[in-house]
């Protein structure tokens, strides 16, 4: 059986996201960038993961498979995901009437893949 976790998904900005942006949203270097969900270093080892392996994550909007990268940033139990297609994906249509949806502190399950 996969290791499975649970989490709290935020989503924002990389410097690496905007300087690829640069060169288009269809270039491989942003499609990469906004395809990885970073987290936590001792959260990776607990679940026997490797940087660059494929996790599953769910919440109550979507589901989508992505690679993991560690982050020593982070705190446990926390993950990070560029915005974009993806992380969209996770965070649901509500915007609260702001005109812009929650996109931090998300409830998540991953599972490793």
């Amino acid at each position: 059986m996969a290791a499975k976790g649970e989490f709290i998904f935020v989503t924002g900005r990389t410097l690496k996201q905007g300087l690829a942006l640069q060169l288009g949203k269809d270039s491989l270097e942003y499609t990469d960038e906004v395809s990885v969900v970073e987290m936590n270093r001792a959260d990776m080892e607990q679940m026997g993961l490797q940087d660059g392996g494929q996790v599953h994550l769910r919440t109550e909007h979507g589901e989508i498979t992505v690679r993991c990268r560690s982050s020593t940033a982070l705190p446990r139990e926390m993950l990070f995901m560029p915005y974009g297609p993806k992380a969209n994906t996770l965070i649901g249509p509500n915007t609260g009437g702001m005109g812009t949806p929650d996109s931090k502190n998300i409830n998540v399950e991953l599972e490793m893949v």
